[in-house]
């Protein structure tokens, strides 16, 4: 099979994230912050943001407490459902035991079950592999985790029944990709809330040390109020998947299904969420609109656009840009840059600066590896969970990365229709990607089209 050969995103994020943020600084923690030179006056701390108060802070510790053995099943057996197992598994906690796997196809299957016996000793019962659409409803059945990593589209469906089973929940981003399955994982999740499950969403960031001692910082008023931003994910192309003989239009379109918007929602909804993420998060401001435009200049297969602009309105009148792009051989950049009026934050630089320009504050990764064993963020939002689930104190991350999941949406639909789009509009249509009863045959393919926006000289 011809494809693609590339890092993959979470390869590409552990480089990229900060990467050569140097060591600065003082006392024990590791946080590194610097105050200007020895003499200067110091202005006054500015007030914390009362808004970002009530949000959880994760204890990012090596790996979880042990405690009752659980039962984990994978939905999904791509390459990040068969990686996230088996981190989760052998770096996350003891006694964790895969016991069931479910994917559309069999060879999918078949290599997570012998990946996950190579690397982590552990043997899935033949009797446990499921195949199908309907496999997921089998894995659930079994466990008392179960981690969804199928495409996206089929999150807020495979959601609903992990938490009418009553089971704790790992989701891989973007959790839906269409404003139905938003709507689905908000009422969902009051569901989940009441019975007191633990869901995680994969937005790694959230549990990733720098990030949170970040947002600490930024809650507790280091640049003031937040008057803007810009966040991007420029990267190189994904990987792809020609079509082969044997295959119905189905089964190629789920196989090569990171190319196509039905599915993944497009790359902007698909990558981008982690930094549109981010910018919720540490703002802790509501959308109000967005105005986009993309292009498809590159990409080989699906319908999707390889590059986005989008500008975000929020409420207060202030502005988020968004950038994404998915082409080899161009300027890349993973990162968020968040402005306040009293300074700035740079994840790309690891700096907080002030509205001189002073480096106040900067992120010590190298004091990072020495005052902890675990430093990856995928192992420790595992870590995270499992030590919810054993202590009973559940956490909940699906409203948040629903917003995320569906402000990317917002850009998307702006930028394919080339219109503004306000939020309350978003939310009131009735856009639904997800067929009632996908079935791996032939498929009326003159619907996946590349969108073109607004009208040509010749249109009516």
């Amino acid at each position: 099979m011809n494809h693609k050969t590339s890092l993959s995103r979470r390869q590409f994020l552990s480089t990229a994230t900060v990467a050569g943020a140097g060591a600065l600084v003082t006392g024990g923690s590791v946080l590194a912050s610097s105050c200007g030179e020895k003499g200067e006056a110091q202005p006054q701390k500015p007030a914390p943001i009362a808004r970002l108060k009530s949000y959880r802070i994760p204890n990012l510790v090596d790996k979880a407490d042990d405690g009752k053995e659980l039962k984990v099943g994978l939905v999904g057996c791509g390459g990040q459902g068969t990686g996230d197992l088996i981190g989760f598994v052998k770096d996350a906690a003891n006694g964790l035991k895969v016991v069931a796997l479910g994917d559309v196809f069999k060879d999918k299957v078949d290599g997570t079950r012998a990946r996950v016996k190579k690397e982590t000793g552990q043997e899935v019962p033949e009797a446990n592999c499921f195949v199908g659409f309907d496999a997921y409803k089998k894995v659930i059945e079994l466990v008392d985790v179960v981690l969804l990593i199928t495409p996206p589209v089929f999150r807020p469906l495979h959601f609903e029944a992990a938490v009418q089973a009553g089971k704790h929940i790992f989701m891989e981003k973007p959790i839906c990709v269409d404003v139905a399955g938003a709507l689905k994982l908000l009422a969902i999740s009051k569901i989940a809330d009441t019975k007191k499950l633990s869901v995680c969403t994969g937005t790694q960031r959230r549990h990733q040390r720098f990030y949170v001692e970040s947002f600490k910082l930024i809650a507790d008023g280091i640049i003031g109020e937040i008057t803007g931003g810009n966040v991007y994910w420029n990267g190189g192309q994904l990987w792809y998947r020609e079509r082969q003989k044997e295959w119905s239009d189905m089964e190629w379109m789920i196989r090569d299904w990171v190319n196509w918007i039905w599915l993944s929602g497009d790359h902007l909804v698909e990558q981008h969420v982690h930094n549109l993420d981010v910018f919720n998060w540490f703002s802790g401001l509501n959308p109000v609109a967005a105005t986009g435009f993309g292009a498809r200049q590159r990409r080989v297969t699906g319908d999707q656009y390889d590059m986005f602009s989008v500008d975000y309105e929020y409420e207060n009148g202030i502005h988020l840009h968004s950038m994404c792009r998915q082409i080899d051989g161009c300027t890349d950049n993973v990162s968020e840059y968040i402005q306040g009026t009293h300074g700035s934050w740079n994840s790309r630089t690891g700096e907080i600066k002030d509205l001189a320009g002073n480096v106040v504050w900067k992120w010590d990764g190298e004091k990072e590896s020495q005052e902890f064993k675990q430093t990856n963020a995928y192992v420790l939002e595992f870590v995270d969970l499992v030590n919810s689930i054993r202590k009973g104190e559940p956490f909940n991350e699906t409203e948040a990365t629903a917003n995320s999941s569906l402000l990317a949406v917002l850009g998307r639909e702006s930028a394919y229709t080339g219109k503004r789009i306000t939020w309350e509009d978003l939310k009131k249509s009735n856009l639904d990607l997800l067929p009632k009863e996908p079935k791996l045959e032939k498929q009326d393919m003159s619907k996946y089209v590349v969108h073109v926006p607004g009208k040509g000289k010749g249109d009516k």
